[in-house]
């Protein structure tokens, strides 16, 4: 596991474990958990964590064969028991701390090629708290000697509590195959309800960077400058992944299938040293009239 980071600022806490994937393990306003809380002994890896960072893709790969430049790469199936490739390799990796101090840390990740990316990267994350909120930024650059592919986002899951509801506007959603593939892109307003009921596991596309998140503890906006998001849920678990990501689902496999302009995916496509580049933003409110209640 190796050692845990915490960073305060006012009422703001969150804890970070560079060595399992370069994860939040934790962040809460005061007491009250913005984001899943699971014990750190238990956390098998990051993707049981509180938050972990997607790099160099998100989402799945399909049957864990990438397809680039006439060429198909075997990757690990590292989601078993799906046959998929998922959320890239950045989440199975140990990261090391470039800098820190009491509100912010930037880590980074130098990927040689393997099994599990067949290019090499390097990927530079930084987490600073200010007074009501979490910025995150996340960059990759390309070390390879070749153009790439890449993607990024993040995978939060926020606790989900009683009275909990969700907004945010989009165009179009990405329809899922029995398989956890997209099918194709449907038209799609985004969403606007309660969770009690809510079963959605998609990416929507053309988002417009800002989600609003209510339960009558905290008011919680989740701003970024990707422009797609995947979010997760289903009534039975306590928890919501409401996910950032630059690109659709697949979609390094679809525009080899299906060539089409790259911004209609969302890849990105990286020469030799250039960089790609994303932020979010976690803004915290608490429901004064409950909390003083």
């Amino acid at each position: 596991m190796g050692d845990l980071i915490t960073l305060r600022k006012q009422d703001l806490r969150c804890e970070l474990a560079p060595a399992l994937g370069g994860s939040l393990t934790g962040f809460w306003w005061g007491d009250v958990p913005v984001l899943r809380e699971t014990p750190v002994a238990q956390m098998g890896s990051a993707l049981e964590s509180a938050c972990y960072p997607l790099v160099p893709y998100s989402n799945r790969i399909g049957h864990a064969q990438l397809q680039w430049a006439g060429q198909h790469y075997p990757l690990n199936k590292n989601f078993p028991p799906e046959s998929h490739a998922i959320h890239g390799t950045g989440w199975e990796s140990a990261w090391s701390v470039e800098r820190i101090d009491k509100e912010s840390v930037t880590l980074s990740l130098d990927h040689t090629p393997n099994a599990s990316w067949p290019f090499a990267f390097r990927a530079i994350q930084t987490l600073r708290l200010e007074d009501d909120a979490l910025h995150m930024q996340i960059s990759i650059t390309n070390t390879h000697d070749a153009l790439v592919p890449a993607g990024l986002g993040w995978h939060p899951y926020f606790a989900k509590r009683p009275g909990a509801h969700i907004a945010f506007a989009a165009t179009g959603r990405w329809e899922m195959g029995p398989d956890n593939l997209p099918l194709g892109l449907e038209a799609h307003t985004g969403l606007d309800q309660d969770l009690a009921a809510l079963s959605v596991d998609h990416c929507f596309e053309d988002w417009n960077g800002v989600l609003a998140w209510s339960d009558p503890l905290l008011n919680v906006q989740v701003q970024s400058d990707l422009r797609r998001l995947v979010v997760f849920t289903r009534p039975e678990l306590d928890c919501i992944a409401i996910e950032p990501v630059s690109h659709a689902n697949n979609a390094f496999n679809r525009l080899a299938d299906r060539p089409a302009p790259t911004d209609t995916l969302g890849v990105q496509l990286l020469p030799p040293l250039q960089t790609f580049s994303a932020q979010m933003c976690i803004a915290i409110q608490p429901n004064r009239t409950v909390l003083k209640g």
